[in-house]
């Protein structure tokens, strides 16, 4: 077993999928960890999966770091009750905001500069469309960022017991100021759910035989829209005023479109469409790529599977067989038909040498 970077014990409080994630990843390097939450059920399932053990005041060993895994809306209400029951405690929260919360905190007159110096914002940048504890995996926060958002009276030993936390996690450490974070998932974690959401409210009133041919670009689109949305309420409003200028940018460029499809054959209405798509593409190429390196653009190999038990796992032993290393996969089910169409990324100088093997193993592969 890793020795972790955390001591014990650890009071998580909240067991929805983070808390109940963080107490399974902890306990599973041998670190104590108790559970607390509002809800007396959630708490048991935590407790049943592995994340810990029910905190009892009293009996259980004070800890040396609470996490707060709290809703929003109530996180510094929490933080604030914890960084007082347990004054030696480093207590971090794991909410999606962190300037409203901070705010908060500091306007809270039962807290002391000392009890806020032993409180650190920081936000895992890890989740699943799924809720609740059941949904829980000691897994969640490998290789995911995890944004350290140190205030100025953040006490240094605290700041890196915060790190710490990420790092026996598996996660990447970022440190931002929490303006920073704020502008930051506004624009790359809360406007796509936005958007997201506003695209799949589209097809309320979809008729069946449109939806039938759906393919992957909608389902991607729309995956967090299945989002729960009492979360994501709160996670907006908390942050709006950064969300407010993304979507008046928003609005212009969707004005404009609006304006150019109203005349498609007017003058410059051509280039205007292709220079908004431009745009796009130009962003998109932004995006960190594998690892977080530089981006990079794979050639995609496309094969097509039968929808059987065992396919997948035998294509990607023969791509594995074939020595090439598999840099992205994604698949789409064919409508009306029992099998499926994998797509696989590799590197560019790579992709004749997997056709070709990928053919001489009977499979299927689109030219």
């Amino acid at each position: 077993m890793v020795a972790a970077h955390v001591s014990g014990p650890v009071l998580v409080i909240g067991t929805g999928l983070l808390g109940a994630s963080v107490g399974l990843g902890l306990s599973r390097l041998g670190v104590q960890v108790s559970l607390a939450d509002t809800s007396p059920t959630a708490a048991r399932v935590a407790q049943d999966i592995g994340a810990g053990t029910l905190y009892e005041p009293g009996v259980t060993p004070e800890p040396l770091l609470v996490v707060v895994a709290s809703p929003p809306d109530v996180t510094a209400s929490v933080v604030s009750d914890a960084l007082r029951a347990h004054p030696r405690a480093t207590v971090v929260d794991i909410a999606s905001v962190k300037t409203s919360i901070l705010r908060r905190l500091k306007a809270d007159e039962r807290l002391t500069e000392t009890d806020l110096s032993r409180y650190v914002g920081t936000h895992p940048m890890a989740g699943r469309e799924k809720s609740g504890p059941a949904a829980a995996r000691g897994e969640l926060f490998t290789a995911m960022p995890w944004v350290i958002c140190a205030h100025p009276g953040s006490r240094e030993s605290s700041v890196v017991i915060a790190a710490d936390l990420a790092i026996d996690l598996g996660a990447t450490v970022h440190r931002l100021d929490a303006g920073e974070h704020d502008a930051a998932v506004a624009l790359i974690s809360h406007f796509p759910q936005i958007a997201s959401s506003l695209l799949a409210s589209r097809l309320l009133n979809a008729p069946a035989h449109t939806l039938a041919l759906a393919g992957n670009g909608l389902r991607d689109t729309t995956r967090i829209a299945a989002s729960d949305p009492r979360l994501w309420i709160q996670i907006l409003s908390n942050n709006a005023p950064e969300l407010v200028d993304i979507l008046h940018g928003l609005r212009e460029d969707l004005n404009r479109l609006i304006s150019t499809l109203e005349d498609p054959d007017g003058p410059g209405a051509l280039l205007d469409l292709a220079e908004l798509m431009g745009e796009g593409n130009a962003g998109q190429a932004r995006i960190p790529g594998k690892h977080g390196s530089p981006p990079q653009a794979f050639a995609v190999v496309t094969v097509i599977v039968d929808d059987r038990p065992g396919q997948i796992a035998h294509l990607l032993a023969d791509v594995g067989d074939a020595g090439i290393n598999l840099e992205d996969l994604r698949m789409e089910h064919s409508s009306g038909h029992q099998v499926g169409m994998v797509e696989i990324s590799v590197l560019p100088g790579r992709s004749q040498e997997l056709m070709e093997a990928l053919t001489e193993r009977s499979w299927k592969v689109v030219q």
